[in-house]
């Protein structure tokens, strides 16, 4: 038997408890997940507690280090899909005092950007870690973008809301809003895809994270005509259901006004293709406030077409369109609206959220209100626009005619005429009223 004085068990004791605590207070890394954007690659470190972390860019070779500061390291690396990004191979070791080092070993250079977010009802505490491609990747399209020039495309920015590490609202059985927003989105991009004088732009083609910011940037880049953020409603009461359409409400215009005033110094941000750099104050702000109030008036005008086009087939939650300071919608110069397709913690509606049919069925709506408003006031230098200045006149078919003989008598292109009378084919009838599009 050993007997301790009390000094020395005292001692003991003290460096027991210290040994003891940092046991219990390190942290681990419980998961870790990847994400490809477009233009960077996102790696998400699930956490167990709100851990310290430095990041370290090293060369020869290309690797980024992330250290974090008393941590376990629980997740495994095997399972983690690379391909198609910069990271080649993800190691870890320990360090002193229990600190715990990541390095991501890389096949190209990267700009690292990370990040840590506090838990809410939805996750733990996480670390993000962005990498940054050298060159930003294009928006994707199925059409080449065209220059704003004559007969251009009216540009459609279609943004499914969420993505990647944020699933948005969860409905029953899992049903993530990410998931139900981006089908329907691709249905709604195949539409106008196949519209003569539309072009369709997806701001989120894939399962991936943008933050609210880049997804209005990614619509400037592209030049669209109109924004149009696609979500799925949540709330505590499970009876709650119907779609609803929103614009930017006038404090939020205000002040996406004021910002884009302050920023005016910046020769590359204009407003309605206007710099605001080399213009005085007074003038900035006028043309500033009138570029903002002619949004929004287009906005509202734009989302009421949308609202009565749901109408015909979906609940409505509000009848009229409502206005809210959403970040997203804060474009000065495009028409902007936010569609809630329903409410995913509605059971009832959530199972109809989640068929394809009536994912197919919701952006044919979405898609009718968008067009009809393009159609009744086109922007100027469109083909919509061209279009609509043409002057039309009925010509009966005749028998012995053909589709090409009539476009050649009225020197009218062949596809114009079958567009404007929405013929599949080459196939005409004697007797059948044709519309001819005319030079005033």
């Amino acid at each position: 038997m050993v007997f301790i004085d009390s000094k020395s068990r005292t001692f003991y004791l003290f460096f027991a408890a210290i040994f003891l605590s940092e046991v219990t207070l390190a942290f681990e890394v419980s998961e870790i997940r990847t994400w490809r954007a477009p233009d960077h690659t996102r790696v998400v470190f699930d956490l167990t507690g709100p851990i310290k972390h430095t990041l370290l860019v090293l060369e020869n070779p290309d690797r980024v280090v992330v250290d974090l500061k008393n941590t376990q390291l629980k997740a495994e690396f095997q399972s983690l899909k690379l391909d198609k990004t910069p990271i080649k191979k993800i190691r870890s070791g320990k360090r002193r005092h229990g600190d715990l080092r990541i390095v991501l070993d890389l096949n190209q250079k990267v700009h690292p950007r990370s990040f840590f977010l506090q838990s809410n009802e939805k996750a733990s505490d996480r670390l993000v870690v962005d990498l940054f491609d050298p060159v930003m990747s294009p928006v994707r399209s199925n059409k080449k973008l065209q220059d704003l020039s004559s007969k251009r495309d009216v540009i459609i920015a279609i943004d499914a809301g969420h993505g990647g590490e944020d699933p948005g609202a969860i409905g029953p059985n899992g049903l993530q809003e990410k998931l139900v927003v981006q089908r329907i989105a691709r249905n709604l991009n195949k539409l106008f895809d196949n519209e003569k004088g539309f072009t369709p732009v997806l701001i989120r083609d894939g399962d991936y994270y943008l933050s609210l910011k880049r997804r209005r940037q990614l619509a400037r880049q592209s030049k669209a005509d109109a924004f149009i953020s696609i979500h799925a409603d949540a709330f505590k009461n499970k009876n709650v259901s119907g779609a609803s359409v929103y614009a930017l409400s006038t404090r939020g215009a205000s002040s996406t006004a004021a910002s884009y005033l302050a920023k005016r110094a910046n020769s590359a941000d204009l407003i309605g293709g206007v710099s605001l750099s080399d213009k005085d104050n007074l003038l900035a702000s006028v043309l500033t406030d009138l570029s903002m109030t002619a949004t929004l008036d287009a906005s509202l005008n734009l989302g009421n077409r949308v609202l009565n086009s749901l109408s015909q087939s979906s609940k409505l939650h509000k009848k009229s369109v409502e206005q809210a300071g959403f970040a997203v919608l804060k474009s000065p110069d495009i028409p902007s609206i936010l569609i809630e397709t329903g409410f995913i913690s509605n059971p009832i509606e959530a199972k109809k959220l989640s068929s394809r049919d009536y994912q197919r069925d919701m952006a044919k709506n979405i898609f009718r209100g968008i067009v009809s408003w393009f159609y009744a006031q086109p922007p100027p230098g469109t083909y919509l626009a061209w279009r609509r200045d043409k002057k039309i006149e009925n010509y009966t078919i005749l028998n012995g005619d053909t589709l090409s003989a009539i476009a050649l008598r009225f020197d009218v292109p062949m596809e114009l005429i079958k567009d404007l009378n929405e013929l599949k084919d080459n196939s005409i009838y004697a007797g059948k009223v044709l519309k001819i599009p005319m030079d005033r």
